[in-house]
């Protein structure tokens, strides 16, 4: 489980049984903060390996997303993408099979606003509690060392009851309101901007190089300029050893930069410069680097 952080241990953890399905690479650190800060889990995976070292760190494995639900009061999601999440709530076996009056749901998936408001309904319409809540950062790093941001909306009694947890998880947890979908909005507009400005590094960085600039000189101008950024400074110190390890994958970006293209398109708005860094991403998906991180779009920014 690692070292726990002193934020971890400054948090006294709710007394409600919780939930957590979903371990991938977000997933696993949301997870561990939560464990390291005390509060008591049920734990599901499709692939159940992942959930070893969580049930000896003393989590509950559970047998199925249902069986999670049942044994909690609260159960999160962190998933891959809006068909993941559909499968888990409305698939055999799945959340919704055991929600009941006064259990709440949380998702942390980034996912369409859409895809958010029919869960919530269908978990309303059971007596449920309702929050979406996409998580915002620059990676797993800043996931292992609970420091992202979280944007919820939707029913503010489940935000509240489970604020030890987002504290455990997040350096701030700003709730939107009750609208289920703001925040999904939000988070894809946050995304987008992120996915945009990767891009723009890529090609500030291929062109100097092109040019026969240092990039490490680019790179050092950038961080005593107005431009200082912790991310694009890391991506771009990526993009020079080209080692590409998995902060971000490079797949969730081009995703959530997809959603957000579904999204301008029902308000008729349009997004042409993220059009463009949307195809960049996918040519560098189809190069075979769906699985390294974001900062591997520099090989298709490259040639």
């Amino acid at each position: 489980m690692g070292t726990v952080s002193a934020k971890a241990k400054s948090i006294r953890p709710s007394s409600l049984k919780f939930g957590f399905i979903g371990l991938g690479l977000m997933g696993q650190r949301l997870l561990k903060n939560m464990l390291n800060s005390g509060h008591s889990v049920t734990i599901w995976n499709r692939t159940p390996s992942k959930c070893k070292d969580f049930a000896k760190a003393g989590a509950t494995k559970a047998t199925t997303p249902a069986d999670v639900v049942a044994a909690s009061d609260i159960t999160f999601s962190c998933l891959a993408d809006p068909h993941a999440v559909r499968e888990i709530v409305f698939g055999n076996c799945g959340v919704l099979a055991e929600m009941r009056s006064g259990k709440g749901y949380v998702e942390m998936t980034s996912i369409d606003p859409d895809t958010s408001n029919d869960i919530s309904e269908a978990i309303i319409a059971r007596g449920g509690r309702y929050l979406e809540a996409p998580v915002v950062g620059s990676g797993k790093a800043q996931a292992e060392e609970g420091n992202l941001t979280v944007i919820s909306a939707g029913d503010k009694s489940l935000h509240d009851d489970c604020s030890t947890c987002l504290q455990a998880i997040s350096k701030h947890a700003f709730y939107l309101g009750s609208q289920v979908g703001d925040a999904s909005k939000m988070g894809l507009v946050l995304s987008m901007l992120i996915g945009n400005l990767i891009g723009s590094l890529a090609e500030s960085m291929a062109l100097a190089d092109r040019t026969g600039l240092a990039q490490k000189d680019l790179l050092e101008i950038l961080s005593i300029s107005p431009l200082n950024c912790h991310m694009m400074l890391a991506k771009g110190k990526a993009m020079i050893e080209g080692g590409f390890a998995t902060e971000m994958p490079l797949t969730h970006m081009q995703k959530d930069l997809r959603l957000a293209l579904q999204l301008a398109e029902v308000y008729e708005h349009p997004l042409p410069i993220t059009a463009s860094t949307n195809e960049v991403f996918k040519h560098a998906k189809h190069l075979g680097y769906s699985e390294h991180d974001v900062a591997a779009v520099y090989i298709r920014s490259r040639f």
